[in-house]
Parts: C-alpha cells; structure tokens; sequence
C-alpha cells in the first residue's frame, strides 16, 4: 500500500481490527488527490471547499481473511459521516473492479471509466461518487 502522509497526519485514515488481527483499513481526505501515495506522479495537496467540492474516500482495504463481513461497508460509513459533519454534501472515489459491487450497493454511481497505467500495467478505474 502506498504511504498518503495528509491522511495520516490529519487523522482521516482508519484501521478495523478483529480479535487483535489487521481486519481492514481505509480512510477519506479533504485533498484534492483521488488516490495514490506520496510518490505517486500528480498528486494535489490543496484542501477542497466542502460547500463546492466532494471528499475523496480513499484506499480501501480488507484483508482477504474479513472479505464479506461488513468491514469495507463499516470503513466506508464511517468517513462519509465524518465527511458530512466537516460540511461535505458529495464524495467521490476511484474504485477498482474489486470494490465496485461495495460501492454500487452502498448507493455510489458511477461516472468516468478509465486505465491508470502510470504503474506499468494499465488498472481499470472507474470514478464513482455519491451525495450524502
């Protein structure tokens, strides 16, 4: 996973645990970037305007161990509340082909479909996004 030092230092990212065990992990920004860590070619830290702009929910995960047991749907409702109550209306996401069926089902629609191949191998994205 790629290292967003913004997330971490502004306490927008969450980690699930289970039993002591890493469950998942995930988090949301008030940044412009949509996805990527630190290294990553394009990255805009300017903070977004909640009354015009949506909050990006970013990089979640769950350990294959937690896979369809509410622990991606958990991480998700928890930083679109925290997104709401800092007075965004929207959030977007970049959603690979694992996460889509999540987010369909928890009411994202989508927008624009295209290939990141800034990693070598084009990855499908599709960009998603959802009033609150």
């Amino acid at each position: 996973m790629l290292c967003d030092r913004f997330r971490a230092c502004e306490g927008t990212y969450l980690v699930v645990e289970y039993d002591g065990a890493l469950a998942g992990c995930g988090g949301w920004s008030r940044r412009a970037t949509m996805y990527g860590g630190d290294q990553s070619p394009g990255r805009n830290a300017a903070l977004l305007d909640p009354a015009k702009d949506a909050a990006r929910v970013r990089a979640i995960y769950t350990h294959p161990a937690f896979v369809r047991r509410g622990v991606g749907r958990l991480i998700l409702s928890l930083c679109e509340n925290a997104a709401k109550t800092e007075g965004f209306a929207r959030v977007e996401l970049a959603a690979t082909m694992a996460g889509e069926p999540l987010y369909r089902a928890c009411g994202y629609h989508p927008a624009e479909k295209f290939f990141d191949d800034r990693g070598g191998a084009p990855v499908p994205i599709l960009m998603m996004s959802k009033t609150l």
